[in-house]
């Protein structure tokens, strides 16, 4: 098992380096590329909304061919999408890098599933562990994106960050040669065939919605903030290596906390980090609107990254908590189909609200949707039902 969840850690660390390099990237290759400044981010757009057509797909392709064939042919699409968007920067082509950034897209759907293969090779006692342990391996990309994105934009002299696709290329490779050494069972014929209750049963379970819009807002509201963040810095002025530098501290603070969240979910519950992740995202949100300093970036950049973490980490751990084995595909796919279709909005809106309202309109924005969590995590807990926290079955 611990075997198993080190490689798909590893495999995480890639992925998310990549996605680092592409959030540091992106929204400024599209102000060189794009014909009007508000589709700087229509590019990461296409890239979240692939990802939300793929990622059902993704997880009943799985279903019958097996999670490290799944992941292999996710793969695939990354080399090719990273070339394309290469090619699409040497001939100013702003289609050509979409179509690029699209199969990206398509990669992380499969990609995103890395959690959930941990969590099926664990027993229930060390389920959120194994999930936690596994976005860990992010923390690596806190390190890797943000530099690689700094030290290879200039690579190509020809055309800037050109050379930050060709490291993502790299990275793609490495990771179908890291699953080589994966080992996780096909599915069982009995899992494949067995027919699953009825769609409205499981998806009007309180355990699924909770863990829904969980996702969705921790992935939203974290995106719609993150992806501002380069054009918001570049608006005041603080040079590239500093936008770097604040998106470094917030994967840092996406992926450090998951060496101990797990252990925290599996003594106080799932609800409370739940309902801690969320207060954390609307601090972050309330330190962007006190100032455009770096040293405000950082902080609430932080800040998102740790809310993003708990609130994300606690609501993939309820999810497993909704399914039979028969049924995790169906379940898995509806709840992050539903997460990259919010992804997928606010990633192709960011660089618009940003370009026509602002920076503190965009930090105004996510209040409301982060208070429905709130509401909707919190009152379980004060109604003084202790099974209502949804602690992970020992």
């Amino acid at each position: 098992m611990w075997r198993n969840v080190t490689l798909l850690a590893c495999c995480q660390a890639l992925m998310q380096s990549c996605n680092a390099l592409l959030i540091a990237t992106s929204a400024l290759v599209g102000l060189i590329l794009a014909p009007n400044p508000a589709y700087a981010t229509l590019a990461l757009g296409f890239q979240f909304l692939s990802t939300m057509v793929a990622t059902l797909p993704a997880s009943l392709m799985m279903k019958y061919i097996g999670r490290r064939n799944g992941f292999w042919v996710g793969s695939g699409f990354g080399i090719f999408g990273s070339v394309f968007c290469f090619l699409g920067l040497m001939y100013s082509q702003f289609i050509l890098f979409c179509i690029g950034s699209a199969l990206l897209g398509v990669f992380n759907a499969f990609g995103h599933y890395y959690r959930f293969a941990a969590a099926d090779a664990s027993s229930k006692q060390y389920r959120s562990r194994a999930i936690s342990l596994v976005l860990a391996g992010g923390l690596i990309a806190a390190f890797a994106g943000p530099n690689l994105a700094n030290h290879t934009r200039a690579f190509v002299t020809d055309m800037p960050f050109a050379g930050c696709f060709m490291a993502i290329l790299v990275l793609y490779l490495s990771v179908a040669a890291v699953l080589v050494f994966v080992t996780i069972p096909r599915p069982s014929e009995a899992e494949r065939q067995r027919r699953t209750r009825s769609l409205k049963i499981l998806i009007v379970q309180p355990k699924f919605i909770v863990a829904a819009l969980g996702a969705m807002a921790s992935y939203g509201v974290m995106n719609l903030i993150m992806v501002a963040t380069p054009l918001a810095m570049s608006d005041n002025g603080h040079v590239f290596a500093l936008t770097a530098s604040v998106l470094q501290w917030h994967i840092v603070g996406m992926y450090a906390p998951a060496f101990f969240t797990g252990h925290l979910i599996h003594r106080v519950g799932i609800l409370p980090i739940m309902t801690t992740g969320s207060l954390l995202l609307a601090a972050a949100a309330c330190i962007n609107l006190l100032g455009v300093g770096v040293g405000y970036f950082i902080a609430a950049l932080f800040a998102l990254g740790v809310g993003w973490n708990f609130l994300f980490t606690g609501s993939t751990t309820l999810l497993t908590e909704c399914y039979r084995p028969e049924e995790k595909a169906i379940m898995q796919g509806l709840n992050d189909t539903a997460m990259f279709a919010v992804m997928a909005l606010t990633s192709a809106s960011s660089g618009a609200l940003f370009h026509w309202f602002g920076w503190k309109v965009i930090n105004l924005g996510v209040l409301p949707a982060i208070g429905i969590v709130l509401v909707v995590s919190f009152l379980p807990m004060i109604k003084g039902n202790p099974s209502r926290n949804y602690k992970p079955a020992a």
